[in-house]
């Protein structure tokens, strides 16, 4: 890939240039460590560092061309200095262009909200690459090239990672590409210059305020999605969450609607709700699927919309449905040898682990227990570790707190944090263990035949993160060896 300067700014917003702007590029960065010759720097101003105090590192590097709001002291006289408003808004806007925007080639949906984005985002490209259309996924668990896995960091990546892989995927001869839009990807402008055709709302519930701020900023920053569809563009929000309408009041897309419990484009009605699946009604039609769920109902009724308005068959659609399966780590289900049924779980959040405690609420007979393994990740929103505990105090026979990803934090102040929530009545009930092998174990030993097991908040993730160093961890491959370990002892 090689692009001329001329070719990248027009849409930069450039103030001015000092330098020769008659530059040949072969790659971005805003990463002074991978910066060098012929590689543009962006000099980007975030939470923690300032690109500008590394100029002078990437021109060492061999950076000739600088993207920056201001201009360093010291002004290197081979080197070009592109100054714009904005080098977050600059970096999109040149990484769309630097690689032939990408996404004007392909159908593109974004999925944004609190929860149900890794579900809806990773079945709508299973459903259609089941049906036929090669598609594209990003998503927080992996990216996904047809069915080729590139590995991920982000919910969603920086805007060169985004659009080479959605180069990566027009060149493969996917169709379709469907990826997940974070609240930080919105602040940060990753997905600016990108086309979307469908930008679906899931809900919005307290998340990542120790980034935003305030829940009005975090609510602004999904909405921004929404303001910046086009008017061919079709804006799907789910119109069960009070914030659904006011996701679109300022959108060009053209507005649908999807509910479980009001008027909409398109509703469903629960018939059955069991841990093998649900039974629905969608469009006059029954169909039965795997997931589970009252949330996964939403989810499942986001999808056919999707698909739905992405041009597929009503009929192809409800099959598609019946075939999927869960998202790894969201609500996945084991039954030991003795009965005992374990669910992991990503519900990180209290609204998540809300809905996952309520569904298993509806489905189980209240003869047995139900023990819940959860914690909070550090470095993150503190104020919802207290109202997390208290949701698992009150609908769980037994709680166990146990870390999650403490990061660097100190993982007994993490669970003193949330013991903080758990009224008085419940406060007999709960246990700390801070080692999370350890806790899981407990879960399996207090569990008798028939009971219930939740390990909550880290689903899919391979690791735990501590002081710094990921450590291999699986929650589902630890229950099934402690239940294997179990089995063989007895």
């Amino acid at each position: 890939m090689k692009k001329n300067l001329s070719d990248i700014i027009q849409s930069c917003r450039v103030l001015s240039i000092v330098g020769n702007p008659d530059k040949m590029l072969h790659g971005l960065t805003f990463n002074s460590k991978e910066a060098g010759l012929d590689i543009a720097f962006f000099a980007i101003t975030g939470s923690n560092s300032d690109g500008h105090d590394y100029i002078q590192q990437a021109i060492e590097a061999g950076t000739n061309v600088i993207f920056c709001e201001r201009l360093p002291d010291f002004i290197d006289s081979d080197s070009t200095y592109v100054v714009v408003e904005n080098t977050s808004y600059s970096l999109a806007m040149a990484a769309a262009a630097f690689y032939d925007n990408p996404s004007h080639k392909i159908i593109l949906t974004g999925v944004t909200g609190t929860n149900g984005k890794t579900t809806i985002a990773t079945l709508l490209h299973q459903l259609f690459e089941d049906a036929g259309f090669p598609s594209g996924l990003l998503s927080t668990i992996c990216n996904k090239i047809g069915n080729k896995i590139v590995p991920t960091t982000h919910t969603t990546p920086d805007p060169l990672r985004i659009n080479a892989l959605l180069n990566e995927m027009v060149e493969a001869g996917c169709s379709h590409a469907f990826m997940e839009v974070s609240s930080h990807a919105m602040a940060q402008m990753r997905t600016f210059g990108l086309k979307f055709k469908v930008g679906i709302f899931t809900n919005l519930t307290h998340d990542h305020l120790d980034y935003h701020g305030t829940f009005a900023a975090y609510r602004d920053a999904k909405k921004l999605f929404f303001d910046l569809l086009p008017k061919d563009a079709f804006a799907l929000v789910n119109m069960d969450d009070k914030n659904g309408i006011f996701m679109t009041q300022n959108t060009k897309a053209t507005i649908k609607t999807f509910s479980i419990s009001n008027i909409a484009d398109f509703h469903a009605k629960i018939i059955e709700n069991q841990f093998e699946g649900l039974l629905l009604k969608i469009g006059g039609q029954e169909v039965f699927t795997k997931l589970i769920g009252r949330f996964n109902a939403s989810n499942l009724l986001a999808i056919y919309g999707a698909a739905e308005l992405l041009g597929m068959e009503r009929q192809d659609i409800l099959i598609g449905i019946s075939r999927l399966h869960s998202a790894e780590g969201r609500f996945e289900w084991i039954k030991s040898s003795e009965g005992v049924i374990a669910i992991v779980d990503y519900a990180h959040t209290p609204d998540a682990l809300l809905n996952v405690l309520k569904t298993i609420d509806a489905i189980r007979t209240h003869n047995e227990q139900l023990i819940t393994v959860a914690g909070a990740g550090g470095n993150r929103d503190k104020t919802k570790r207290p109202e997390m505990a208290r949701i698992a105090a009150e609908w769980s026979n037994t709680l166990i707190l146990t870390s999650d990803n403490p990061r660097n934090e100190d993982p007994q102040e993490i669970l003193e944090d949330m013991r903080k929530g758990i009224p008085g009545q419940h406060y007999k009930k709960h246990l700390v263990i801070a080692d999370r092998k350890e806790a899981i174990k407990t879960a399996i030993m207090l569990a008798k035949p028939g009971d219930i097991i939740l390990i909550a908040g880290k689903g899919h993730e391979k690791y735990q993160e501590i002081k710094g160093v990921k450590y291999p961890f699986d929650d589902k491959a630890e229950l099934i060896q402690l239940f294997d370990s179990l089995q063989q002892n007895n």
